[in-house]
Parts: C-alpha cells; sequence; structure tokens
C-alpha cells in the first residue's frame, strides 16, 4: 500500500511538472501572446489549452472593455472604456515590447488610492489617454466618475 501511494504521488507530481512546464490556459476573454526565447519569434495563441515548449514566454491580454481612469479628485471628464484589439497583436509588440505585464512593476506602492499602476491595465490607461492613437486599443466611451 505504501509503495501505490509513493507512486501516485510521483505521478501527480510528473504530471504537475508537465502542466507547468509545457501547457499554459487563455481564458475565452484573453489573447495569449507568446515569445520564443531561442528564435525571438511572437505568436498569438487561440483560447484554451495550448501546448508550447517550457522556453515559450506567454503575455495574457485582456480583451474585455476596461474602465480606467486617471486618478484625480477632481469630478470632470476622468475615465473612458478601453478595449485592448488582439487583431493588432503586432503593433502593441512593435510600440511595447514583450514582457509579462502582470508581473512589471509588481512591487509598486500606491496608498491613499484605488488604481494600480502596473498590469495591462495601466497599458490601457496609458494608450487610451494617449495623444496618440494605436490600432490596438480602442476607446469605446469616455464618461465621467459620478
Amino acid at each position: 500500500m505504501k509503495k501505490f501511494i509513493v507512486t501516485v504521488a510521483i505521478a501527480l507530481g510528473f504530471v504537475a511538472l508537465l502542466y507547468l512546464a509545457f501547457i499554459n490556459h487563455n481564458e475565452a476573454y484573453e489573447a495569449g501572446i507568446a515569445r520564443n526565447l531561442f528564435t525571438g519569434e511572437t505568436t498569438l495563441q487561440s483560447s484554451g489549452y495550448n501546448l508550447t515548449a517550457f522556453w515559450v514566454q506567454v503575455a495574457h491580454m485582456d480583451t474585455r472593455p476596461t474602465r480606467v481612469c486617471v486618478t484625480t479628485t477632481a469630478r470632470a471628464f476622468n475615465c473612458r472604456l478601453v478595449q485592448f484589439e488582439p487583431g493588432a497583436w503586432r503593433e502593441f509588440i512593435a510600440v511595447q515590447g514583450f514582457r509579462y505585464y502582470w508581473w512589471a512593476n509588481r512591487l509598486s506602492f500606491n496608498w491613499g488610492y484605488d488604481e494600480e499602476y502596473r498590469g495591462v491595465r495601466d497599458l490601457l490607461r496609458g494608450y487610451g489617454f494617449g495623444v496618440k492613437k494605436y490600432k490596438f486599443t480602442t476607446v469605446l466611451r469616455d464618461y465621467s466618475d459620478e
């Protein structure tokens, strides 16, 4: 019995290691941008489970409309509804570069504000309020925070 338990534990550990090294999952509302560390090739992954080599990094981009706001106490125009357009992912990589956008600046401390200054939401805030417009972001609506 003890040998069986050890065998099952080793098999489960092997399956977990296989999953962590070679499989990634994109939700239906995410676009996965994969980058091969050896060749530098980038591709767009479909939703669901994707089998990749362990040297391929995948950044998950949320494609749902996101409310982004400029942090201010003013009651004027300070929010927009912005959406990432996965069809223009190559332009996004050309402008922004590739990295784990969620992990970027993970140790920032913003006491006193509800907004995070990191991740995809922060990128959308910057491009949503930027003067230059890019194909990979669409401003769906401007509204004030009331």
